[in-house]
């Protein structure tokens, strides 16, 4: 709707003034730029009339002109598209002028299950939340649910019009999305531009990894990165939490192996609550058989050794059935305590694998591999059998499964379980296959790409930090390993990737040394797996809008 701003009227207009006046409002008859309607339509013809002296810009009038002289008004040029971060997919612009959070302003629900994305918006943006209401008020924020059944259920459309906001989606992830995206666009005193959003993700899965096995993160560093990953519309955490240099998180099955500085389950579960509010899943991994350093020491009869009496370090001994029976004891502890629907087993750099001849090395595990899997069995055969038995454990528990790409071994005449997705991440490691070898196969894959989506503490076996630019500018979910692209026949199976920490010289950066690391490249990688195309910001646009958004 056209808003009016009227000064007092002149008790005297000399005739230059009213010839002026006149003249003016003929001119803008030829301007065509008027205050829109509810629907984005001319407003009427009070407003056409009263837009004789309003610039293009939508500035107002400096005075008022007796008789037959026009109102002075805004009117408005079309809205811009929003600036955010991820960028909006599709925006509609219309005239109007838009809408700013206000005291008094509500927001209202059109079912109760929005109630949790209500609150939150509310809050944030210090307005009143006013549960489920059929009236309509102006600054009203409403968010629904809709019926568009296949829809993506994290899309979502914004429309703002008539200083009025709507967040509609088929679920409330959607929904939640789009009070992402007027969050952002209102950030700093803005104003949500008039128009229509349509907005949904690329890729389902868009994922951040932090390593708490080798640096403790305190609870409090972990609940700010959740909150910024919501903001930023990610969906998943994924915590490491067992290696060779620490187990980080409360045990009740096994309080021997966990280190002096660790998370409460308490801990854990304001983490997962504060995640499950801003749609985000917690993706655990105890990983194994290798990375189990922290639970070996307090278990030294499992440590693997080789035929010379050896250790093998962080290697469990996956010949001893007690071996099987306290990783499973802890997976089937965690699954209470992250009942999100995806779960990391792990599987990478068992050093067994690493040596020429492992049956020769480790002459028990080649037997106990004779023993499972016949004559031919090899100590591959074995592995590939933990990770199937350690999926066999999860499984039970409904989750979704994904394991390392080194995990999956070419030679092996046992097979990894066919619901096992691929976290890829190398192709440096032996056992490790060029990802159209997985993708051939029908397997769906998680792009943790090294050489871009990987800052590890110290940089250490060159290493060395991601920029938010190269990942920007360069980076694809499609481009798996190295900088090259797999065939855009394969996009469909790539799921989605996932931004990875890994504390291998942990005190090599503070915490929040690290927080401050990773913001570029955070949101870098979010904006790629949001949208794969070019972006519409150039990179220095891209830098001034974190900046500004903070």
């Amino acid at each position: 709707m056209s808003q009016h701003r009227r000064r007092a009227p002149q008790k005297k207009v000399g005739r230059r003034a009213l010839l002026i006046g006149v003249a003016v409002a003929a001119f803008g008859t030829g301007i065509g730029l008027w205050a829109s309607g509810d629907d984005g339509s001319p407003a009427g013809s009070s407003a056409r009339q009263d837009s004789a002296s309003a610039s293009a810009s939508g500035g107002t009038a400096a005075g008022r002109v007796t008789g037959t002289s026009p109102s002075p008004t805004r009117s408005y040029a079309l809205s811009r598209t929003p600036r955010t971060i991820p960028a909006v997919r599709s925006h509609t612009p219309a005239r109007g002028p838009g809408w700013k959070p206000a005291p008094g302003n509500r927001v209202v629900v059109s079912d109760g299950e929005l109630s949790d994305e209500g609150r939150l918006i509310a809050g944030e943006l210090g307005l009143t939340y006013a549960g489920e209401k059929g009236d309509v008020r102006a600054g009203d924020v409403r968010l629904a649910l809709n019926d568009d059944e296949g829809a993506d259920p994290e899309s979502y459309a914004m429309t703002v019009r008539g200083g009025r906001v709507t967040i509609s989606g088929p679920a409330d992830a959607g929904v939640f999305y789009g009070t992402r995206t007027l969050k952002q666009e209102v950030h700093g005193g803005g104003t949500a531009p008039e128009g229509v959003v349509h907005d949904e993700p690329a890729k389902p899965r868009r994922g951040f990894m932090l390593d708490i096995a080798r640096k403790h993160f305190t609870a409090s560093w972990i609940e700010d990165r959740v909150r910024e990953l919501g903001d930023l519309k990610y969906n998943e955490l994924g915590l490491h939490i067992s290696d060779d240099q620490g187990f980080r998180v409360e045990s009740t099955s096994h309080p021997e192996i966990v280190s002096e500085q660790h998370l409460t389950k308490a801990q854990v579960a304001r983490i997962v609550q504060l995640a499950e509010s801003r749609h985000i899943t917690i993706v655990p991994e105890i990983d194994s058989p290798g990375h189990l350093g922290a639970v070996i020491a307090a278990h030294p009869g499992l440590q693997l050794r080789n035929v010379r009496g050896v250790a093998t370090r962080g290697a469990i001994d996956i010949s001893e059935p007690e071996s099987a029976k306290i990783v499973d004891d802890l997976l089937d502890e965690y699954a209470g305590l992250f009942p999100g629907s995806q779960w990391n087993l792990g599987g990478d750099e068992y050093q067994a694998l690493t040596v020429s001849d492992p049956a020769a090395s480790y002459p028990q595990l080649a037997a106990a591999a004779r023993a499972a899997y016949g004559s031919s069995g090899t100590v591959a055969d074995l592995t590939t059998g933990w990770l199937n038995g350690r999926a066999a454990t999860v499984r039970g528990h409904d989750r979704t499964m994904r394991a390392w790409n080194d995990g999956f071994f070419r030679d092996a005449s046992a097979r990894p379980a066919e619901d096992l997705q691929v976290a890829y991440w190398t192709g440096k490691e032996i056992g490790a296959r060029q990802p159209a070898e997985y993708l051939s196969t029908g397997r769906e894959v998680l792009n943790y790409n090294d050489e871009f989506l990987y800052y590890v503490l110290g940089q250490p076996n060159a290493f060395v930090y991601p920029t938010g630019r190269r990942i920007y500018e360069l980076w694809t979910p499609r481009v798996l390993r190295g900088t090259a692209a797999v065939p855009a026949t394969y996009d469909d199976q790539i799921l989605g990737g996932s931004f990875a920490v890994w504390c291998d010289l942990a005190n090599s950066q503070t915490q929040d040394q690290v927080a401050a690391g990773v913001r570029m490249p955070l949101r870098a990688t979010v904006q790629k797996l949001w949208d794969p195309e070019t972006p519409p910001l150039s990179w220095t646009e891209f830098t001034a809008l974190a900046t500004h958004l903070g």
